[in-house]
């Protein structure tokens, strides 16, 4: 599992907070790689490409237009590596509930520039 994030501020760095959150709340024991110098979904891309090279699945999981973004930005850095993509859970029912209109809002503001193409839902 690689976990991708840099800091928002002088506590720990995004990366290190969903590892915590996943291994002591969600009981998670595989491996974890952490990429914690990204500071935009477009260097989370980036900077995670070293790290993907050599497997066979990529599954990007994240509140859902943030997602679909991630997804955008490795088809247009590494079209080869995009076709390993494979559904994630983007959404689950009642998650986010109050927040989720103004998310959804904003997402779509920042994915105004996806081609068609980029739009599309992993196989």
């Amino acid at each position: 599992m690689i976990f991708s994030g840099g800091a928002t501020g002088t506590g720990a760095t995004e990366a290190q907070v969903m590892a915590h959150y996943a291994k002591s709340v969600l009981g998670f024991d595989g491996t974890v790689l952490l990429e914690d110098r990204s500071a935009t979904t477009w260097e989370n891309i980036t900077n995670v490409i070293p790290l993907l090279e050599d497997v066979d699945r990529v599954k990007i999981a994240s509140q859902p237009a943030h997602a679909l973004k991630a997804r955008a930005y490795l088809r247009r850095q590494r079209p080869d590596l995009a076709g390993r993509l494979v559904r994630a859970d983007d959404y689950r029912p009642g998650e986010w509930m109050l927040v989720k209109p103004l998310l959804a809002l904003y997402g779509l503001w920042t994915l105004r520039g996806l081609t068609a193409d980029e739009r599309k839902v992993s196989p």
